[in-house]
């Protein structure tokens, strides 16, 4: 079973984590270009109480997102390792019970999102100029909720398959929906953010289909006999098990950028709007590190599958020095082109001067940034499914305290809430980088292979 799969337990670590992650990097920045499209469409042409209302969304959407995705995360991770270890059929029960699990998840915290939206964003603290047009938002994205978290789960099966172009020509096709039809429902028909947020439900209802169609035509693994749909509790529990801690921790993220969320509701529109377009902006930023971690915890989940934990430690160095030219470039970028990036959302000169300033300061903390998303991706594949949790209490925590120490303690305002963005991934980094250098460094980058072998068992439990 060779046909679009790729076998990372063999052959030279920097090319599989570049042509791993090329694609998977363009179909994320695609995958960002559904809410590009959104907060440019709806901020040049509705305004910027309109661009507010969508920002004061983004991070309880993130939560339900979060809570569903992690789970398919946690899946691929199994898939990988079995993959690895060569175990097809295996294989093909991960990706069954994986998918009857994506099911069940995302319909009941759709309902969930649905029903709370007017609550979680009084909880905010959300201008009540923008509220009903901010809960209509949320309600419209927890409806299709359904087809966000399938199109993650088919791409994370993908993946950990080795097969990270077939969802990008996907969401391609799926993306250039997205804003044709934005630019009808919200320009010419005037349907406003309802408009931009049933443009996205079509488009991600059109890439989940697409996807699985295609995977079931092409890859071996998902031409599912009747005897394959067989329910393993067994399996059920390793996804679970790891799917649940990557979840939460992609909670608590959301939870925590809910804080924040809540100190910038209290300056007004203007600032909500100023940090909604760096947001946007800076989950363009997370993309080549996303991508990257994706690609590491691939190889690392293939390579530890095959007890091949020499390569671990080679998927590790490596990917630190991608990461480190990326980020090189990356800073240049928002040093001397962040009013121009920030200028492509609104028209507003004070909107786009914070934004600016925003942008400038987040910069010089994108090496950190960068190191989360390395060492999380060696820990995810070896399947360290506590510190997935433990380094999402941490940004919580981080989140919760810094910025109101900044913008209220120290007094800097507006300045300090991206400041204290900043000083949260430093924290983070700082937090990954010592748990995997205090567990696994020693075992993995200077001990002979039977003794890798040995204390790296410890891993799956830690």
């Amino acid at each position: 079973m060779k046909d679009h799969t790729t076998d990372m337990t063999t052959g030279n670590p920097v090319r599989h984590l570049i042509l791993f992650a090329l694609p998977a990097l363009i179909g994320n920045i695609f995958q960002q270009v559904y809410n590009l499209g959104d907060s440019i469409i709806v901020g040049r042409f509705v305004g910027a109480n309109a661009l507010a209302a969508v920002g004061a969304t983004s991070s309880i959407t993130f939560l339900f997102f979060a809570l569903c995705n992690g789970i398919g995360s946690g899946g691929g991770i199994i898939v990988s390792q079995f993959y690895g270890a060569h175990d097809n059929d295996k294989v093909k029960n991960g990706i069954v019970n994986t998918g009857l699990i994506m099911l069940v998840v995302p319909l009941a915290f759709g309902t969930i999102g649905f029903i709370s939206a007017p609550l979680l964003l009084r909880i905010l603290s959300t201008p009540e100029e923008i509220l009903p047009d901010a809960t209509m938002y949320i309600r419209l994205v927890c409806t299709g909720l359904l087809f966000v978290s399938l199109y993650n789960y088919l791409a994370a099966m993908l993946r950990a398959l080795g097969d990270s172009k077939s969802p990008l020509y996907f969401l391609i096709i799926s993306t250039i929906i997205n804003v044709v039809l934005d630019i009808v429902f919200v320009y010419f028909f005037k349907m406003g953010i309802k408009g931009a947020a049933i443009a996205t439900i079509i488009s991600q209802f059109t890439a989940t289909v697409s996807c699985a169609v295609y995977a079931h035509r092409v890859n071996p693994f998902f031409r599912l006999k009747k005897s394959d749909f067989a329910i393993s509790m067994e399996m059920i529990y390793k996804v679970i098990r790891l799917g649940i801690p990557i979840s939460l921790q992609f909670a608590l993220i959301a939870v925590s950028s809910m804080a924040i969320q809540r100190i910038v509701n209290s300056y007004g529109t203007v600032v909500v709007a100023a940090f909604t377009s760096t947001c946007r902006i800076e989950q363009l930023i997370h993309q080549p590190y996303a991508t990257l971690g994706t690609s590491i915890a691939t190889f690392c989940g293939q390579n530890y599958g095959a007890k091949k934990y020499d390569r671990v430690y080679m998927g590790y160095r490596k990917g630190l020095l991608i990461m480190a030219v990326i980020t090189a470039v990356m800073i240049v970028v928002m040093q001397f082109f962040g009013r121009a990036i920030t200028g492509l959302f609104v028209s507003d000169s004070e909107v786009i001067e914070l934004g600016t300033m925003g942008l400038r300061i987040t910069s010089a903390f994108y090496l950190a940034l960068g190191t989360i998303y390395v060492v999380r991706g060696v820990l995810t594949g070896m399947g360290d499914a506590f510190f997935a949790l433990f380094n999402g209490i941490i940004e919580v925590v981080g989140r919760f305290t810094i910025p109101l120490f900044i913008t209220k303690t120290l007094g800097m305002e507006e300045t300090g809430i991206w400041l204290s963005t900043g000083l949260v991934w430093i924290l983070s980094g700082v937090t990954a980088w010592l748990r995997y250098f205090t567990r696994f460094h020693s075992q993995f980058s200077s001990k002979p292979d039977g003794e890798r072998q040995e204390a790296t068992v410890t891993c799956r439990t830690a």
